[in-house]
């Protein structure tokens, strides 16, 4: 198994360790209800280094980005961050990925951990316009400092003004002594907080300031399994999970970051213009239980009749409103809020209601 900088230090702080995306992974340390409630309620650090750096550098760069990914680089100043995908050529994600816009000639791709190689080869072999290629995963470590005691903590050890990065915008800056660190805000908890990029020789020395700095606000190492739960009650996408290779950004509520926008001749357009035009038969929805149970990935959505008419994609009992929460595709017309659906629970059918997320209020 692949390690990240911090690898050794999870397993001395009691970690119960896991293998995800080919890396040896804290999933929790103190559990999965308590880091979230520290989450949302003060602060928590996350190891996020195991995700995937990629570099687009030159002439080129930009009009490789619009050619790969479905939303509208060509608005990005520099210091902005932007969510967007990689659409395939069959309708499919290949990824969702953050775009950080560093120069005019200059941007940073972060992909997911587990899709690292995938769309290493994805981009090279789409790569017709000449851009410079330079995957550097191995050669950057992150941490995402996340709760609303994040910016306390960090604007402790740095001169940067913290108050004045928006949300996805970034800056690059001195921190806990360190140069050329890059501060983003671009939290996948809703909670608020930054991510710490830093070369691997850095972490620790960032790692030791950022605990001693939110000592005071009762700081904890946060595991992998807290932040599915905080994605989950934001509604945020996991891919593999809400999203993948067979799911259409439109069908997945993604609408918002495809843009077909004049002289932007990305991957599929024309596929995914006609089903903009046509309308989608499937939509990802976000769900409450209504009676007791959790929603688990896989299981089957049902109309009153037991008829099936979805899947469930992720799930889970959320840890601030006490009941099942959960998202998964359903047939279009079930995917108003409001609409009753079913949970077949092995053969228990159990009510829920179709909301819109964020499920935390």
């Amino acid at each position: 198994m692949k390690t990240t900088p911090f690898t050794e230090k999870h397993i001395a702080l009691g970690a119960k360790m896991h293998e995800f995306a080919g890396y040896n992974m804290p999933i929790e340390y103190s559990g999965i209800i308590d880091e979230h409630l520290t989450v949302c309620q003060a602060v928590g650090v996350f190891d996020v280094s195991h995700m995937g750096e990629f570099w687009v550098k030159g002439p080129h760069a930009l009009e490789f980005i619009q050619q790969v990914t479905s939303n509208n680089a060509a608005v990005l100043t520099p210091g902005k961050v932007q969510y967007t995908c990689f659409p395939n050529e069959t309708g499919g994600i290949v990824d969702d990925l953050l775009v950080y816009a560093y120069e005019p000639e200059k941007y940073m791709l972060v992909v997911n951990a587990a899709n690292i190689e995938k769309d290493w080869n994805w981009c090279v072999s789409h790569n017709q316009v000449g851009a410079k290629l330079e995957n550097s995963s191995d050669h950057i470590g992150q941490l995402a400092v996340q709760g609303p005691k994040a910016l306390a903590t960090l604007q402790k050890l740095t001169s940067v003004d913290l108050s004045a990065i928006p949300y996805y915008t970034f800056c690059t800056g001195e921190l806990a002594g360190v140069k050329n660190v890059i501060i983003s805000n671009t939290g996948y908890t809703g909670a608020g907080g930054f991510e710490l990029y830093f070369y691997p020789q850095d972490a620790m020395t960032i790692w030791d300031a950022v605990f001693r700095a939110g000592e005071e606000f009762g700081i904890k190492p946060i595991g992998l399994g807290a932040r599915d739960t905080l994605r989950l009650e934001m509604g945020f996408c996991l891919y593999g999970n809400d999203i993948d290779d067979t799911t259409s950004p439109l069908e997945a509520g993604l609408g918002w970051i495809t843009k077909f926008v004049d002289g932007k001749n990305f991957t599929n357009r024309a596929a995914l213009e006609r089903q903009k035009a046509e309308g989608v038969t499937r939509k990802l929805v976000g769900f409450e239980m209504i009676d007791r149970g959790i929603p688990r990935h896989g299981y089957t959505l049902t109309d009153a009749e037991g008829n099936e008419i979805g899947h469930v994609t992720s799930g889970t009992m959320s840890p601030i409103r006490k009941i099942g929460i959960g998202m998964g595709y359903v047939k279009a017309e079930y995917a108003k809020p409001g609409t009753e659906i079913w949970l077949d629970n092995r053969g228990r059918k159990l009510k829920a209601q179709v909301v819109k997320p964020p499920f935390r209020h």
